[in-house]
């Protein structure tokens, strides 16, 4: 028997090592806090998150072959007797090693209690454990550090008050969704270019080499024409937007811009004529009717083109080229523009600059090297099916405004399953259109599918098939901005859902009912608050921090980040364990109760929900921003750095983490 076992052993060495040559990566995810006990003594808290499918093995007899081992490393500490597990291992009998074995699963803390011989040290952690699943084990390595001593806490103090001074001098933001400012210039340069393959603007390539090969003689004096042509281009499109925001700032400050864009970005009235003329463009864009300027307004223009000599005829060209296209570009600028207004209050001007370069660069280059044009593609009924597949984009976009209008006012139309379902069947009949399969009034007869036509097809079909699932609740972390949230959804399969909290890491919650719980919720299954001085008494109850989250019903952004950031186990785990979660919604329009109206410092008397939770975030914190998070302890002081829209993991659990220290 003895030999047996050693026998099983050296198989057991030898699949170990076979599986760590394979390098496959491991799953579970280490961090490490101090927590201060005074008097020259800390607890170094080494945290374990583990996937749902894994599980790690306890330190020690109980951790087998390959326990969990834990070693510090500083000359500047002394360890105060053993690493001890927050809870018991599982237990149970391996029948293969013969002997009694324990193991974690979801998350784990060892706590190594020191004293510090220094005023600061520096402690090196190497962690070795061994994570498997019902098919295979994999050996994972980790080293951390941290900090303690004296020098340690009073630089974190120093900090904390140096970053409060700072935020308290800082000017206000007045960003809608800011962080996301550079994907929305990329978003409105695709546009840009896109619009250049509609029929209203392509035709007016020709127009545009015609008029520049005219006393072409002067080639110095041509080229500064040229670009000039792309300059009044740009301008047409961007100064009535920059005057529009530089007016309303001049007059009323970057507070009333702010709402000015705000009331665009979220009030029911602009939301549903947005839907319904993106539901008209479109269906002009299918053949049903033509949109024009007035007749009258585009000759006039087009008659200047000759009439004026010198820059007065180039200016006129680009006003005739942005008055023909109208039809074409109007909904693609208005898409830009409602964009655009989710971000800081200059990103609209940003965004439309982007937008006319792109748009006008081809008719420069045309204008600076007229041989281009026969280099181009002709004219054709290419151009028709252009303008069939915007249409097919608008319906889907259109959808955003009368989705942001239902959620702000608790409509209950267009929850998430009916929203994706419209999706569904409008990208199947475009794929299908391109396939030849649909046909449309002005479109000319498809004898044959081309090689880009398949493709096309091919990713439009592709792109029906990822939004199947979210039918039964999957996440569609990749349309996280632009779907309704998951928790409007009905129905999600299984109990491991996005909606469903998780019972490995969560703490049994004794938060019960909450004010403005009836209408509100939070994503992803969390429990929280919707009200901060709820939220303050409850962090003094249970001694945590508050996690204060201004965000909005029509926020792009804060979808984006609770899909694709807080839904990560490291930092979903620290939202229900470490923090006390308040959500606050600046766009929600329920009117509150008389007892809970906030006069404003201009004295407005502020009713709803939405301006009260703005007003409290532009005159506390200088934020009138989402997603906005600020850290807080029970009395609502703000503890480090605020932190807006961002995409990375990694930063946003240090951020967390840096609070929570500061916390403590």
């Amino acid at each position: 028997m003895k030999f047996f076992k050693i026998l099983l052993v050296a198989v057991a060495t030898l699949l170990s090592t076979t599986v760590m040559a394979q390098e496959q990566p491991v799953g579970t995810k280490w961090t490490a806090e101090v927590e201060n006990l005074g008097e020259g003594y800390y607890n170094i808290n080494v945290t374990a998150q583990i996937p749902q499918h894994l599980h790690i093995y306890a330190m020690g007899e109980l951790g087998g072959y390959n326990p969990t081992t834990i070693e510090f490393a500083s000359e500047g500490i002394v360890l105060e007797g053993e690493t001890v597990p927050a809870r018991e291992p599982h237990k149970y009998f391996d029948d293969i090693f013969m002997v009694d074995m324990g193991d974690y699963a979801g998350e784990i803390t060892f706590t190594q209690k020191v004293a510090a011989t220094e005023k600061k040290a520096e402690v090196a952690i190497a962690i070795n454990w061994q994570e498997c699943s019902d098919e295979n084990c994999f050996m994972g390595e980790a080293e951390l550090n941290v900090k303690l001593g004296k020098e340690v806490i009073a630089e974190a103090v120093a900090a904390k008050a140096k970053k409060a001074e700072k935020a308290e001098a800082a000017p206000a933001e007045t960003s809608g969704n800011g962080g996301n400012f550079w994907g929305t210039i990329i978003e409105a340069i695709i546009w840009g270019f896109a619009a250049l393959l509609t029929p209203c603007v392509f035709p007016m390539v020709p127009m545009t080499v015609s008029f520049f090969m005219k006393g072409s003689e002067n080639k110095a004096k041509a080229k500064f024409r040229a670009i000039m042509y792309g300059v009044f281009i740009v301008a047409l499109y961007t100064l009535p937007i920059a005057a529009l925001i530089l007016i309303t700032r001049i007059l009323g400050g970057d507070a009333v811009t702010a709402d000015i864009f705000n009331w665009l970005a979220t009030h029911w009235l602009p939301n549903i004529v947005f839907f319904i003329v993106f539901m008209i463009f479109a269906a002009s864009f299918f053949g049903a009717f033509e949109i024009v300027l007035p007749s009258k307004l585009v000759n006039k223009s087009d008659e200047n083109v000759d009439k004026k000599k010198g820059l007065g005829g180039v200016f006129f060209l680009a006003l005739t080229l942005v008055l023909v296209s109208f039809s074409c570009t109007g909904p693609i600028v208005g898409s830009v523009l409602i964009k655009a207004t989710q971000g800081e209050v200059l990103t609209p001007i940003f965004a439309m600059m982007a937008f006319s370069l792109a748009f006008s660069v081809p008719f420069v280059l045309c204008a600076l090297f007229p041989g281009l044009l026969n280099k181009m593609p002709k004219s054709g009924g290419w151009l028709n099916s252009v303008k069939v597949v915007l249409g097919f984009v608008e319906v889907a976009l259109g959808l955003k405004f009368l989705s942001t209008a239902d959620q702000v006012y608790h409509w209950g139309l267009l929850d998430r399953e009916i929203y994706l379902a419209i999706w569904i069947v409008c990208f199947t009949l475009l794929g299908f259109y391109l396939l030849g399969k649909l046909k449309f009034k002005h479109d000319s007869e498809v004898k044959y599918v081309s090689t880009f036509r398949l493709f096309a097809a091919i990713g439009v079909f592709a792109f029906v098939i990822y939004m199947i699932p979210g039918m039964w609740g999957a996440p569609l972390s990749g349309l996280s901005g632009y779907l309704p949230p998951l928790q409007s959804q009905d129905f999600v399969i299984g109990s491991g859902s996005a909606t469903t909290s998780s019972a490995a890491t969560s703490e049994e919650s004794d938060i019960g009912a909450v004010k403005y719980g009836d209408f509100l919720e939070l994503p992803l299954g969390l429990e929280g608050f919707f009200d901060l001085e709820e939220a303050k008494a409850y962090a003094a109850k249970v001694g945590k921090p508050i996690f204060l989250d201004f965000t909005g019903h029509g926020c792009v952004n804060c979808r984006e980040m609770e899909a694709r950031v807080w839904s990560d186990p490291s930092v979903k785990a620290k939202l229900e364990n470490d923090f006390v979660l308040c959500a606050l919604y600046v766009d929600d329009k329920t009117k509150v109760d008389e007892k809970d109206w906030v006069i404003a410092s201009n004295g407005k008397v502020l009713k709803t929900l939405g301006k009260i939770n703005s007003n409290f975030a532009l005159e506390q914190f200088g934020a009138n921003a989402q997603p906005h998070y600020v850290i807080l302890d029970a009395e609502g002081n703000q503890l480090g750095d605020a932190r807006g829209y961002d995409l990375d993991v990694a930063k946003f659990v240090e951020w967390m983490d840096t609070n929570k220290a500061l916390f403590k």
